[in-house]
């Protein structure tokens, strides 16, 4: 799976979210600075070279839609950061999550709880 810019990634949430849009309906939904047409066009036609979109054509306009789900890009993402930032170590992940006070201890037993019982954390 190829890395996705800033702009790409925020274009696949967009496609996530609607299913399958048209190039004016993804440009709506950009509330912060919109690209122009044309801009957000090509980075949809990025997307599809790289494998993360299909479309369907309707005469000289396409209906663009997801081939990768965001479960499947989440794990990848994960992963990547995971490796490059914890020296692939979920228990370094954690701490530094736990340090930063962006988990609690109970959020920690949640977890824990899963780990011990995965059957019933389904």
């Amino acid at each position: 799976m190829q890395k996705l810019t800033n702009k790409e990634e925020e274009i696949m949430h967009i496609l996530w979210k609607l299913k399958k849009a048209f190039v004016k309906e993804i440009q709506a939904e950009i509330l912060e600075e919109q690209p122009h047409y044309n801009t957000l066009s090509t980075i949809v036609r990025n997307l599809e070279e790289k494998g993360y979109v299909a479309h369907n054509a309707f005469g000289n306009t396409h209906q663009y839609y997801p081939i990768v789900t965001i479960e499947d890009y989440r794990k990848g993402f994960m992963n990547t950061a995971i490796d490059n930032y914890f020296n692939s170590s979920y228990k370094s992940m954690v701490s530094f999550f736990a340090k930063e006070e962006k988990i609690s201890a109970d959020e920690l037993r949640e977890i824990l709880a899963m780990i011990e019982n995965p059957k019933e954390a389904k």
